[in-house]
């Protein structure tokens, strides 16, 4: 059951009404209002493809998603995040491997939602492997990269067949890299590129998966994508990076700690933005260390949204680490 009178009636009729759905449509799809099918359209062979599916958790009750089950071994699926607060977003990852497959493909990922009353939705994604264009390898992988470094990688674009094919440009959209686009060789029924990407060592921290777009001048596919991911390490990092505390009751004190990461020794110069309910829990760490850990002791508000922001200033950085701290006071 639910613990300190969770299950309110307005709640029980949100679930009871869920419940309803599931016999008829499944109220895990309404979850899913972007769409549930994505084609990548004509890919060449070896292409690594992704497409994010948002899902936002529109009930009044915090939603978990139970289970991701793609419906072959050329397609992997996740959640970027499981539990989803009233309001809350995240995405489905669905990934595609253009190796595995020749010709046209669609695969299905059922999404369960849950846990106390469960629905499904059937996602699609569907693609054309052309064996006659080969990606050598699938997809630019950069991996870890510390902040502003840059990196470099490259992929080989090869075609054999009758088409007096040529790509003329790359486009990289959002993507945080420069590309550079160059013809290896040409003969009779054998054409190769190469496609040479940069990190932009103004790239921001964090994790990135973007598609680059090769231009073509083949009317049946005139754009190619090519899937682009790394990590760009910062000299600091905060785990967990936000403070997420659900719902709380009025007058709780919760304590929550935070472990603040750096390349290079450092020290904790200052927690700006405490007081109000929001304290740190202890002195600041007087000594330069790789790994710092701070307490915090919050004491909940009488009612309302938790809404909070606190910057803590590092000597490994100019700019300083932002926590942010949410929740809702209960009932």
């Amino acid at each position: 059951m639910f613990p300190n009178g969770w299950m309110s009636l307005p709640v029980v009729l949100v679930i009871l009404g869920m419940a309803g759905e599931a016999r008829s449509q499944g109220w895990a799809e309404k979850m899913l209002s972007a769409g549930l099918a994505h084609d990548f359209g004509t890919v060449p062979r070896g292409a690594q493809l992704l497409h994010q599916f948002p899902i936002t958790n529109i009930y009044a009750v915090r939603m978990e998603i139970t289970a991701v089950q793609p419906g072959c071994g050329c397609v992997s699926a996740s959640a970027a995040k499981r539990v989803l607060e009233p309001k809350e977003s995240t995405t489905i990852d669905v990934r595609m491997d253009a190796s595995r497959f020749q010709g046209p493909k669609s695969v299905g990922v059922r999404v369960s939602v849950g846990p106390e009353f469960v629905s499904s939705a059937e996602l699609r994604v569907s693609a054309n492997s052309r064996s006659d264009i080969v990606f050598n390898p699938g997809q630019i992988q950069f991996g870890v990269v510390s902040a502003g470094t840059g990196a470099s990688q490259s992929v080989d674009v090869e075609y054999a067949g009758n088409l007096d094919l040529s790509f003329s440009d790359v486009v990289v959209n959002n993507a945080p890299v420069e590309a550079k686009l160059s013809e290896l060789y040409r003969k009779p029924g054998r054409i190769g590129y190469q496609v040479r990407t940069t990190l932009k060592p103004s790239a921001p921290p964090g994790a990135f998966k973007e598609l680059i777009y090769l231009k073509t001048n083949d009317p049946a596919m005139p754009l190619v994508g090519l899937l682009v991911e790394g990590t760009v390490q910062s000299a600091m990092s905060m785990s967990p990076s936000g403070l997420s505390l659900g719902s709380v009751g009025a007058g709780d004190i919760l304590t929550r700690r935070v472990v603040v990461r750096g390349t290079q020794p450092f020290a904790i110069q200052a927690v700006e933005g405490t007081g109000d309910g929001v304290e740190l829990a202890g002195p600041l760490p007087a000594n330069e260390a790789s790994v710092h850990t701070l307490g915090f002791k919050i004491t909940v508000p009488a009612s309302g949204a938790i809404k909070r922001e606190l910057r803590i200033k590092t000597s490994g950085q100019e700019t300083p680490l932002t926590l942010q701290i949410d929740g809702q006071v209960g009932p």
